[in-house]
């Protein structure tokens, strides 16, 4: 099969496509045939090495993947051949990934894709829909009524966040870097949006939201919490999903004396039975068209090691060149 792996972690060049053996599913796995992937600043970090983990080399890169079912496992029971699946949490913890024509995925890891549901959207959803629904279903909880805050409400994660929140009947403020993505904000749902390059950003958020934020979704790599914490309301919730080497100042006082709450949580540390129950919520609102991910483009699998390069510089080094998810096409 034709696959995007590397044999040893480094700068996007590190990637070689060429063919690798398919892989025969064994024990629960289901073999399947990749029709999409998309990717993720993990994916970058993980094929970096910055952020370490016991991979097998060669290494296929990649966690989300969209596809149809084409052979079943001595033990799976959940699909059958000709399902339309799609998943995430593959390509780390010593998975192989999903940049490939075909993937061995265990049944735990894979969800039905909804009638009417594209590969690409069910691809670009995969991680960043789950992650969404941990952080505010599981973690803050998040209810119908309260204001939510976002940095980056047209990113892979803020976009899902805004939508999700709407779905769950919240209000949502968020921020962006142009008047065309302030637009796109409005366009996904959210009822404030903030252009962080022209306004004053924690005077708009207490205009916008005068009894103070209920839950703030950090997506920067350096959170300000001086900025945050007196924004929240009582009882504020504060995730934290971003920043492995940030060390913000933290200023207490403002945080306990409400009864604030702080949450720091990594997707693939969940568990297969948390991460089943988003995706049945997020495969409703799929279908129900509540929740569309932002694309910005989609590349052949032959252009991996380019995707990779445009995602580090978007995430790292903050170029700001994509508004959404970079789909794969093996």
């Amino acid at each position: 099969m034709k696959a995007a792996y590397i044999k040893q972690t480094g700068p996007p060049e590190n990637i070689i496509v060429g063919e690798l053996p398919t892989p025969e599913p064994t024990s629960s796995q289901l073999l399947v045939r990749v029709k999409a992937a998309a990717l993720n600043p993990v994916d970058t970090y993980i094929r970096a090495g910055t952020v370490p983990m016991n991979i097998p080399l060669p290494f296929v890169v990649g966690c989300d993947l969209a596809g149809v079912v084409e052979k079943v496992g001595p033990t799976a029971k959940r699909f059958k051949v000709g399902d339309r699946v799609w998943g995430s949490n593959q390509g780390l913890l010593g998975r192989q990934g999903t940049f490939a024509e075909f993937a061995a995925v265990d049944e735990s890891w894979l969800y039905l894709i909804p009638p009417g549901v594209s590969d690409e959207t069910a691809a670009a959803c995969a991680l960043v829909s789950l992650t969404a629904h941990l952080g505010l279903v599981r973690d803050a909880k998040l209810q119908s009524g309260e204001t939510l805050f976002v940095n980056g409400g047209t990113g892979g994660i803020g976009s899902m966040v805004v939508q999700m929140s709407k779905a769950l009947g919240a209000r949502v403020v968020t921020t962006a870097g142009t008047d065309e993505k302030v637009k796109l904000c409005h366009d996904l749902g959210a009822d404030v949006a903030i252009n962080y390059k022209t306004e004053d950003v924690g005077a708009r958020i207490k205009e916008a939201a005068p009894n103070g934020i209920n839950v703030w979704w950090e997506t920067l790599r350096e959170p300000n919490f001086e900025l945050a914490f007196p924004l929240l309301a009582p009882r504020g919730r504060f995730i934290l999903m971003a920043g492995r080497d940030a060390k913000p100042v933290f200023p207490v006082g403002t945080f306990y004396v409400k009864g604030c709450s702080l949450y720091g949580f990594a997707v693939f540390n969940a568990t297969p039975e948390e991460l089943r129950a988003g995706a049945d919520d997020i495969n409703r609102w799929l279908a129900a068209g509540k929740l569309k991910p932002r694309i910005d483009r989609v590349m052949p699998l032959d252009q991996a090691a380019e995707a990779h390069r445009l995602q580090e510089e978007s995430t790292v080094a903050k170029s700001g060149a994509l508004a959404g998810k970079i789909v794969i096409k093996p």
